[in-house]
C-alpha cells in the first residue's frame, strides 16, 4: 500500500483485482440468476423472456426487479392482470420470492469458470490481491462463498450489494474492496466483470475496467452451447458486446477470465510509464 500519491501520477505495480462473481468467476453464462427472474415473474402470471431478465444483470437484485417492471411488455402485462402498473409494494413482493429462489439456485451454479483458478494462482505469484463484488445480497453470498471455496476459489474479500448504500453502477462496492484490501490508489486496482454496469462501476471508482464478452451475461450461453455456435455467428455476437462495453468506457475487452493475465501485465506496464485509468 502506498499513500504518497496525491501530487504525482502513480507508477507502482498493480496491487489488486476486483472480480465480479456470476459470469466472471463462476457460473459460465450467468445461467442461475436469469432463470430465477423468469420463474419469479411466472409465479405472478407474468411472462418475461430470458433477454428481459438479463437486461439489468449486475444491478442489486431489488433494483434489477424494479428496472424489469418498467419494461413496456412487463408493465403492460401487470396492468392488464392487476389493474395498475407495478409499484414499490409489488417490487417488494417480487423480491420476497426472488431471494429464496436465488439462494437455492446459487449452490448449483458455483463452479469456477475455465481459467479462473490459473488466473488466481498467477495473481498470487505476482502478489496481487483478489477482491470481489456482486449484485447478490448477503444471504445469497452466504451460500456462494463457501461453495466456491470448496471448489478452490477463495478471494481475499467479498463485498455484496447489501453491504453498501447502493449497488452498481455506483462505485461503493469497489471502494469497500479497497478498504478491506488496504489498497491505494484506485489506479492500482483493476475491476473485471461481464456486464455494462460492471464497466461503469469500475470507471466510476477510478479503476481500470475490463469487460468479458464470452463467459458472462451479455452472451448468456453455457460453455457447451458457446462451443456449438458457428464461429462466424459467435464472432458477430461478441463484436456487438465489445462495442457496448467500449461505449461504456471499458479500458480492455476480452472473452473471459482466461484472457486477463495479459491484461494485468499490460496495465502494469502502462502504470510504470505513468499512464492512469482516468
Amino acid at each position: 500500500m502506498s499513500a504518497s500519491i496525491l501530487n504525482r501520477p502513480y507508477t507502482g505495480p498493480v496491487q489488486a483485482v476486483v472480480l465480479d462473481w456470476a459470469g466472471t468467476a463462476v457460473d459460465y453464462g450467468c445461467m442461475g440468476p436469469a432463470d430465477v427472474f423468469v420463474k419469479v415473474f411466472a409465479a405472478f402470471d407474468i411472462t418475461v423472456t430470458t433477454a428481459e431478465a438479463r437486461q439489468f444483470m449486475g444491478l442489486e437484485k431489488k433494483e434489477h426487479i424494479r428496472s424489469m417492471c418498467k419494461l413496456p411488455n412487463i408493465a403492460g402485462q401487470w396492468q392488464e392482470k392487476y389493474g395498475q402498473l407495478p409499484d414499490n409494494r409489488d417490487v417488494e413482493k417480487l423480491y420476497d420470492e426472488t431471494e429464496p429462489m436465488m439462494v437455492a439456485a446459487i449452490a448449483d451454479h458455483a463452479e469456477p469458470i475455465t481459467g479462473l483458478l490459473p488466473f488466481v494462482e498467477a495473481m498470487r505469484t505476482r502478489k496481487i490481491k483478489i477482491g470481489s463484488c456482486t449484485g447478490y445480497t448477503a444471504p445469497m453470498m452466504e451460500v456462494l462463498v463457501p461453495e466456491a471455496a470448496r471448489m478452490g476459489y477463495r478471494p481475499d474479500c467479498s463485498v455484496c450489494s447489501s453491504d453498501v448504500p447502493a449497488g452498481r453502477p455506483f462505485p461503493w462496492m469497489c471502494y469497500q474492496n479497497a478498504i478491506q484490501l488496504q489498497t491505494c490508489p484506485f489506479a492500482a486496482m483493476i475491476k473485471i466483470g461481464d456486464t455494462v454496469s460492471d464497466i461503469e462501476e469500475g470507471r466510476n471508482a477510478g479503476m481500470w475496467s475490463v469487460g468479458l464478452t464470452q463467459s458472462g451475461n451479455e452472451l448468456g450461453l453455457p460453455e457447451d452451447q458457446v462451443a456449438a455456435l458457428p464461429e462466424e455467428e459467435l464472432n458477430r455476437r461478441l463484436a456487438a458486446i465489445e462495442a457496448r462495453y467500449k461505449d461504456a468506457g471499458a479500458h480492455y475487452v476480452v472473452k473471459g477470465i482466461w484472457d486477463c493475465l495479459n491484461v494485468v501485465d499490460d496495465i502494469a506496464r502502462r502504470l510504470e510509464n505513468g499512464e492512469q485509468p482516468c
